[in-house]
């Protein structure tokens, strides 16, 4: 425990680890987040908290449109090579294998169990140095059958990324 109950109460709280993709134009990018959720049955609307300085906030709100991939645990290598930013690997997406998805265009990585396509509903701006994306789905797969407990999460990668 820390001096911070609520840091620590926040660090209890498990999250998946997902790769957002996007595209604008013939660029495209893929991020790791794990701030992701459904957010509304009707329609189908994901939340996503996406950092300001990120690259892929730039694309997303240029291109309006982002993918979520979602990985099983046993396919955690698949998505390493995305977990640093454009700044420190500028060349990620040069060596990236991936299909364009089919309503998007975003890239589906290799290795991805499933997907979620959406449009850009609203990019809010919350006063701090994450925004909150909302996009409506437009379209997805599954790849690779599971349950939710196969799922790719940040507690398994030995990740913390809240408080």
């Amino acid at each position: 425990m820390s001096s911070d109950p609520v840091k620590d109460a926040l660090h209890r709280m498990p999250y998946g680890f997902y790769s957002i993709t996007s595209r604008h134009g013939d660029e495209v990018n893929a991020m790791v987040a794990n701030w992701v959720m459904q957010a509304s049955f009707t329609p189908r609307l994901m939340a996503v908290g996406l950092q300001k300085k990120a690259y892929s906030h730039q694309l997303i709100s240029q291109g309006g449109v982002f993918a979520i991939n979602i990985f099983n645990k046993a396919d955690q290598e698949a998505m390493m090579p995305f977990t640093k930013g454009r700044a420190k690997n500028p060349d990620k997406m040069a060596t990236a294998t991936f299909t364009p998805a089919p309503e998007t265009g975003c890239p589906i990585l290799d290795g991805a169990a499933a997907y979620v396509e959406c449009n850009v509903v609203k990019l809010v701006d919350v006063g701090s140095d994450h925004d909150i994306l909302l996009g409506e789905v437009v379209g997805g797969g599954v790849f690779k059958e599971g349950e939710v407990t196969d799922t790719l999460t940040l507690p398994h990668v030995g990740w913390s990324y809240a408080g």
